[in-house]
Parts: C-alpha cells; sequence; structure tokens
C-alpha cells in the first residue's frame, strides 16, 4: 500500500520552510565567506569598492604569511597547553558534581543545586579583580595556572546540563552493578558516561570553543609574548606586524579562519551528539 501524498498546502510550507532555512544559513554564513575572499584578496582589495567576492588572482600565499610573520606554531601549542587540560577537568569535575545531584539524596541538596545556578548570574566582570588579586598573591599571574585551575571545581551550566541528562538514565543497571559489588566511582565512570555521550560531547565542544577562542583570560594574565594563545597572537599581529602601523587585514583574515578551522570540524565531527545533548533531559 503505497503512502499518501501530501497535499498543496503541505509540499508549500515545506518548501517555504526550506527557502527560510536557506536564507538564514547564508546571512550566518557571509561573514565567514567575506573573510575567506579578504583572506585571498591583496591588501587593496579588501577595501575596494564594489567588493569582489572572487579575487583575481587568489593569493594562496596569504595563508603562508599568515603562520610565519609570528611564531604561530608556538602560539598553537601554548592553545592546546591550556585547552586540553581544561576540558578534561571541567567533563570530569561537572560529570562529578551532576551525577551527586542526580543520583544522591542528602540534607541541603537542592538548596544546594539552586545556589549553584544561582552562580550563573553573577558576572564576570564582578569576580575578576578579586580573582585577579588572589593569583596575583599566590605568584600565578603571567602562567597558565589561572586559566586552568578554575576548571578543576566545574561549571554551573555544565552541572545542570549533564545533571539533566543523567536523570534521564534508567537507575536499572546501576542498581545491578551495586548489587554486583561495584563502587559509586566505578559505575559513575563505567556505566553513567558511557550512556551520557551526547552530553559530555557537548560538553566538550562548549568547553573547547570557549577555551580556545578565549581572549580576555589570557589577555589578563599572561604578560610573556612566547606564552601567547593564538588569540593573542591574532591581537599582536594586528598591531605589530607592520612597522609602518598599517594593518594588512588579507594576513589577519587568513590567520583568523586558521583559527576559526579547529572549532568547525569539531562541531561537523560530534554534531550528531552535540544536538542530542542539547535536546534530551528538556523535560526533567
Amino acid at each position: 500500500m503505497s503512502a499518501p501524498r501530501a497535499g498543496p498546502a503541505a509540499v508549500a510550507r515545506l518548501g517555504l520552510t526550506y527557502v527560510a532555512l536557506v536564507a538564514l544559513g547564508a546571512i550566518f554564513s557571509a561573514p565567514v565567506v567575506w573573510m575567506f575572499s579578504s583572506s585571498l584578496h591583496g591588501l587593496a582589495g579588501v577595501f575596494a569598492q564594489p567588493f569582489r567576492w572572487l579575487p583575481a588572482p587568489p593569493h594562496w600565499e596569504n595563508y603562508v604569511r599568515a603562520v610565519t610573520i609570528l611564531p604561530v606554531p608556538r602560539f598553537l601549542l601554548n592553545t592546546v597547553i591550556i585547552t586540553a587540560p581544561v576540558m578534561a577537568a571541567t567533563l570530569v569535575s561537572s560529570a562529578l558534581v551532576a551525577y551527586g545531584f542526580a543520583r544522591f539524596r542528602f540534607p541541603g541538596r537542592d538548596a544546594l543545586f539552586a545556589l549553584c545556578l544561582a552562580t550563573m548570574m553573577l558576572p564576570g566582570q564582578v569576580t575578576m579583580i578579586p580573582l585577579y588579586r588572589l593569583f596575583a598573591w599566590l605568584g600565578w599571574v603571567d602562567t597558565y595556572l589561572p586559566l586552568i585551575v578554575p576548571s578543576l571545581f566545574g561549571s554551573p551550566f555544565y552541572i545542570f546540563l549533564l545533571r539533566q541528562f543523567f536523570l534521564t538514565i534508567p537507575r536499572d543497571s546501576e542498581e545491578a552493578a551495586l548489587i554486583d559489588g561495584a563502587s559509586r566511582l566505578r559505575i559513575w565512570w563505567s556505566i553513567v558516561l558511557p550512556q551520557a555521550r551526547p552530553a559530555v560531547a557537548t560538553v566538550l565542544i562548549f568547553t573547547f570553543i570557549g577555551t580556545w577562542n578565549d581572549f580576555f583570560g589570557p589577555l589578563l594574565y599572561l604578560n610573556s609574548p612566547e606564552k601567547a594563545t593564538l588569540t593573542l597572537g591574532l591581537n599582536l599581529m594586528k598591531t605589530q606586524v607592520l612597522g609602518s602601523g598599517v594593518v594588512e587585514w588579507n594576513i589577519l583574515m587568513a590567520a583568523s579562519l586558521l583559527v576559526l578551522l579547529p572549532n568547525v570540524i569539531l562541531f561537523f565531527a560530534a554534531q550528531r551528539h552535540f544536538l542530542r545533548g542539547l535536546t534530551m533531559g528538556v523535560g526533567k
């Protein structure tokens, strides 16, 4: 038996939906397309009127200059040194706290969870000066510690996200593991986290993007140029490349796209888990 055909009204709605999605996709992708086009122009072509979206000829050597003008490999290594431990520490600490809120019953649990959520309403500008004075007193300024150590204490948003997802996981396998003598920590690691892959992927993607693209934190705590991250390197490229004071925007656009590329690759690689992690558990 063949499936019923959609009526003209349904086909029209579907067509309008696709048109709207294509239009929104074009709007949101236009800045990236402009960056890519500008990165292939000569310096004069970036500001030419009218702007030529297809430069002739394309200057692919701009990408070579973007990674050779400044010690970009060193900036990349510095960024990885910060991003990798922050991702691991944020996931582990947030998942442990979230599991405690989702599975354990203890006096004041709901009040503590509400207090944890309330900290998300506290602007970062409020704690910026006290934290800087604390890290300066500890002698951590101009080191990577102020950028890494806070991740050991979890993130309220990720705690909330993981808790909501943990609440959707059935308890049967956990109770069976408890009967077999498994510890809560072993259950969390071997049973709960593997079932929470979408939420874990969401936390890792958000943490990677936030840390990889962070500019203010490194700007505040890192003073030595050899410890600069990629975002600080882009700022150095803007201000120190040419002694004449002219900013080579085409080179800067090429470098910016190279910095952006890992974010795009990671998102598309984990897109399925990421979208599922955002949508599951919202009803709890």
